[in-house]
């Protein structure tokens, strides 16, 4: 598949982006690390160059098997990960908790430059490299200022274990702040919640990454995989999969998405396509979305998804995509 360039940066990404989330376990109901690293070789031996992962996920699991994957194969890889979410470290603002049969664990917002220096070398230990291609701030953090981050970030590129620095979840005030701090430096990239579903994005900050030549990597573009139309009404989520008990899961919704995904068969059938494919190219078509991450856990779901970055929509199957989900889109 064709690469792009990511905004301003010397970074080319497939419109495809591998997220190692799942990978990790948490939230998703387990992990399968044997399963997970032959995903990743699949995944690159399909097209797939980029991979997107963050040490919360699995609380450093899910870049422990990124990097275990990526050993022999690490200059073929467009590696992205974060900074900004510490679950070890009672310091910061309290975001959310994790709680599972272990126990509970609170997860903070932390972008002081101090633990972003050091969540750096803990993730370049874990991926098993000395340089991370795409830096991220995960989520702003309101406990310090976003100029001392950005500071941190800048060090870190001068130091050559960081190539471009992006952020994830950021609004436009944040983002300008961001621009002009890192300035000469590029911000290579903003990583928002994006989908068929949810489409807010487009009313300012989309604009401004455009305007300003900023890349953009989406996350969530199935919708947690409500998009797939492999989400039947009645299939039910462990407690400890993230979707148990979420309202887009309700049995009402997901009859309605489903119904959204019939409508578009024609489509599919055109381009031989899966619903997958097609929500996850809607969102590489649209102006300004440079990829889309993807989560992929087996063989089977990096070959699907990689064939997603192939498929090439008209102006009119974009149309005739947003008028199915027009009544179930949240601006």
């Amino acid at each position: 598949m064709d690469l792009r360039q990511l905004g301003n940066s010397d970074l080319h990404i497939s419109p495809i982006i591998l997220g190692a989330w799942a990978m990790g376990g948490w939230y998703w109901g387990g992990k399968n690390d044997e399963a997970s690293i032959k995903a990743i070789h699949a995944a690159l031996d399909h097209g797939i160059n980029s991979i997107d992962t963050a040490p919360v996920y699995g609380q450093g699991h899910s870049e422990y098997i990124v990097g275990k994957a990526l050993k022999k194969k690490r200059q073929d890889v467009v590696l992205m990960t974060k900074v900004g979410l510490r679950w070890d470290k009672s310091e910061g603002a309290h975001f959310f908790d994790i709680e599972d049969n272990t126990g509970k664990t609170e997860i903070f917002r932390n972008l002081r430059p101090e633990s972003i220096k050091l969540e750096v070398e803990q993730s370049l230990q874990r991926l098993q490299t000395d340089y991370i291609d795409l830096l991220q701030c995960h989520w702003p953090d309101p406990s310090c200022e976003v100029e001392d981050s950005m500071e941190a970030l800048k060090q870190l590129v001068t130091e050559g274990k960081v190539r471009a620095v992006g952020v994830s979840n950021f609004e436009v005030p944040l983002l300008k702040r961001s621009v002009k701090t890192l300035s000469p430096l590029p911000l290579a990239s903003n990583q928002p919640h994006y989908s068929l579903l949810r489409r807010k994005l487009e009313r300012s900050i989309l604009p401004y990454l455009q305007e300003n030549n900023i890349g953009c990597i989406v996350y969530s573009p199935l919708a947690q995989g409500l998009l797939t139309g492999t989400v039947s009404p009645d299939r039910t989520f462990p407690e400890d999969d993230g979707r148990c008990g979420d309202p887009a899961f309700s049995k009402e919704n997901r009859v309605a998405v489903l119904k959204a995904l019939e409508s578009l068969k024609s489509i599919t059938a055109k381009h031989n396509c899966s619903f997958a494919q097609l929500s996850a190219a809607w969102c590489f078509h649209k102006p300004g979305i440079t990829g889309a991450i993807v989560g992929i856990r087996t063989v089977e779901q990096a070959k699907e998804n990689a064939a997603a970055g192939e498929v090439q929509l008209s102006s009119a199957d974009l149309k005739t995509i947003e008028t199915a989900f027009s009544h179930l889109t949240r601006h």
